[in-house]
């Protein structure tokens, strides 16, 4: 029977691929790679220091149960985190040995696939990041595709097929101990509660390989609206479609849930996806919020800012001041290199009177009010966001040049 992607499939694919699997040197590098995502045990309650007493002897046994072809994943631990929304995100935790065994896989299909993702697609892979996808979003809107379609992939990771994942898989490899090995780790099913269940669906969220197989599966989605004509620009199961004109995004948007609904038995959610115009209009992308001329950080993400300030400032803890401001900084830290790339100043001044008045006020329930209106001297241990923006060189006449304060350009000195 004919495939329905045969056209995508190579003529000559990865067969020997077992040997790199069962490559002891390989183990150890993924067994490092774990150890050093930390993470908790899963339904067998081994830690990741549990396994590191007798790491000799847990590698070898992987390596042997591999080279027997018995090795079988256990079921995953159901555990929930919350989302920013209010609601709970379901994650799968795999034992500390299926996440070896999963490091070694992706290690050895990671090269494999990057040579056929698009230039479009930037989450989960080394190399791009989201200030990259951000600087392609202010090129295109400079370049003219004012009207964008904003869309979100409904319950993405709990509806992969997965016959057409594993199809999908077998574009560039033909390896069957390693087809094998990947299409148990997507059935291995879920321990919630004490009770099993069967995944005939879905990868979980949680597993080292599933962004990988979450950028394998949705590349034909990328590929597929290459070749209808459209500009996209994908972060995970998040993604943009640029156009020229209103019609041509609700083409885009049509071509889109035909080519998902179809070809991937997936949906968009309707909460999430909408057509704008830039030129009117806020979008929204990675946590930040766009147009045309601007970018800065969206409403949630600054909610979610000063939610951890508060948490880190918060009265009853026994602390003195110097030691919150240690305690924060790194949270302002990360905040604002994440966000420095971009256009707008004013949140950041505004959130950094915002930061230095929460320090004041922890610090005024020890002293008398009169401080909250007075510089504290532990406040200069405090990072500032508007130090932590990025400040991009610029080119001049051939030459170049740095930016000031004062949106002036000074020469560099030789």
């Amino acid at each position: 029977m004919k495939r329905w992607n045969e056209k995508y499939h190579d003529k000559f694919k990865w067969h020997s691929l077992s040997g790199q699997l069962m490559d002891l040197r390989n183990l150890e590098a993924a067994w490092k790679k774990v150890r050093a995502n930390h993470g908790t045990g899963g339904i067998d309650g081994e830690t990741i220091e549990g396994f590191e007493a007798q790491k000799e002897l847990g590698l070898a046994e992987i390596r042997r149960l591999l080279k027997e072809r018995r090795y079988g994943p256990k079921p995953v631990r159901r555990v929930y985190i919350p989302k920013p929304d209010g609601r709970q995100r379901p994650l799968g935790i795999p034992t500390v040995k299926d996440r070896v065994v999963q490091q070694v896989l992706k290690d050895i299909l990671e090269p494999i696939f990057e040579e056929i993702f698009l230039e479009g697609s930037h989450g989960y892979r080394a190399g791009k990041d989201a200030h990259q996808a951000m600087r392609k979003v202010r090129g295109y809107l400079g370049r003219g595709y004012h009207w964008l379609v904003d869309a979100d992939i409904q319950g993405f990771f709990d509806h992969v097929d997965h016959d057409i994942m594993m199809d999908l898989v077998r574009e560039k490899v033909a390896d069957g101990r390693v087809l094998d090995l990947l299409e148990a780790f997507l059935k291995c099913g879920v321990m919630a509660d004490g009770d099993y269940e069967a995944t005939e669906e879905g990868t979980p969220q949680g597993g080292v390989i599933s962004p990988l197989l979450a950028n394998i599966y949705l590349n034909h989605f990328d590929r597929r609206m290459g070749e209808e004509g459209y500009l996209l620009l994908r972060y995970a199961d998040d993604f943009l479609i640029f156009c020229k004109s209103r019609q041509e995004a609700e083409n885009a948007l049509s071509t889109a849930e035909r080519i998902l609904g179809e070809e991937l038995k997936l949906g968009l959610s309707p909460r999430k996806t909408r057509i704008f115009n830039a030129d009117g209009c806020y979008g929204e992308f990675l946590g930040f919020l766009f147009t045309k001329g601007e970018m800065a950080p969206s409403k949630k993400a600054i909610d979610r800012y000063k939610n951890s300030i508060r948490r880190g400032t918060r009265r009853c803890q026994p602390r003195n001041a110097r030691m919150v401001i240690e305690g924060i900084n790194p949270v302002i830290r990360g905040w604002g290199r994440y966000f420095g790339y971009m256009t707008v100043v004013k949140p950041f001044i505004l959130l950094d009177r915002w930061t230095r008045a929460r320090v004041r006020s922890y610090k005024a329930q020890r002293r008398s009010r009169r401080v909250i209106t007075r510089c504290l001297p532990e406040e200069e241990y405090l990072v500032s966001l508007v130090s932590l923006r990025t400040q991009k060189p610029a080119t001049c006449n051939g030459e170049r040049r740095t930016r000031a304060v004062y949106s002036k350009w000074v020469r560099t000195v030789r």
